[in-house]
């Protein structure tokens, strides 16, 4: 069905249905408030407004961190289904190392991740989110650098195909070519909004950056385009 047939209660059923549906819609309201309390929106003499603000961010985070419990797995499955059915020889490492760094990366990120849910949460000792936070910010960004490699991999591979349909004037599969080429441009501009706030995060909050401005901003550009592509996804 084309989705812009589709009845929107229903298509909206099945994008709630989904994980990554209701991780996005929270991920928008997450940074949506800390854009206003990094703002000038509120007034000096809202003070308990603020902290309310600041507490449903916190606990938004939080509920973000429950929704990625066993996330990992989907990296494991996505590693596997990437690896080469033969031995890759010396022109074809860069299709085995790629997904290892990007996948892997993700992997190790949502692996952690529960983890720092549970201390935050307060099953397991609190100290020990600190460095848990730091090994999972590393390998985000590795992830995000493997994403983003891969990804530009893949557009140089849809603009050929791009070229071809046009040579053999192919109109239909060139219009499909080229949408799914502005959907794979904007995952990388995700990755790269993502990869900033994970930046901003391994420097605990120094330079430019971590602006909380920056930071809130960069993550609600990545909120929107992810809830876009999931909603046509689905």
């Amino acid at each position: 069905m084309d989705p812009k047939n589709r009845d929107f209660l229903n298509h909206l059923e099945t994008y709630l249905a989904k994980r990554d549906g209701v991780d996005k819609l929270l991920k928008i309201s997450r940074y949506t408030t800390k854009i206003i309390i990094a703002s000038s929106l509120l007034p000096e003499s809202s003070g308990s407004l603020t902290h309310r603000l600041k507490s449903f961010e916190s606990s938004v985070g939080l509920s973000r961190k429950a929704f990625r419990l066993g996330k990992f797995v989907q990296d494991i499955n996505a590693l596997r289904a990437s690896s080469p059915s033969s031995p890759p020889d010396s022109s074809r490492l860069d299709l085995l190392l790629l997904p290892v760094i990007a996948y892997g990366g993700e992997g190790l990120y949502y692996f952690v991740e529960q983890f720092i849910w549970l201390a935050k949460s307060g099953l397991i000792d609190a100290r020990h989110a600190k460095w848990l936070q730091k090994i999972s910010a590393w390998a985000e960004l590795v992830g995000y650098v493997g994403s983003v490699s891969l990804k530009v991999r893949d557009l140089r591979k849809i603009e050929g195909e791009i070229e071809m349909s046009r040579e053999v004037g192919d109109e239909e599969k060139m219009k499909k070519l080229k949408e799914k080429k502005t959907l794979k441009v904007l995952s990388v501009l995700q990755d790269v909004a993502d990869g900033l706030m994970t930046i901003a995060d391994l420097r605990d909050g120094k330079g430019v950056l971590s602006a909380p401005s920056v930071i809130s901003s960069a993550g609600l550009f990545s909120a929107v385009i992810s809830t876009h592509k999931n909603w046509v996804s689905c």
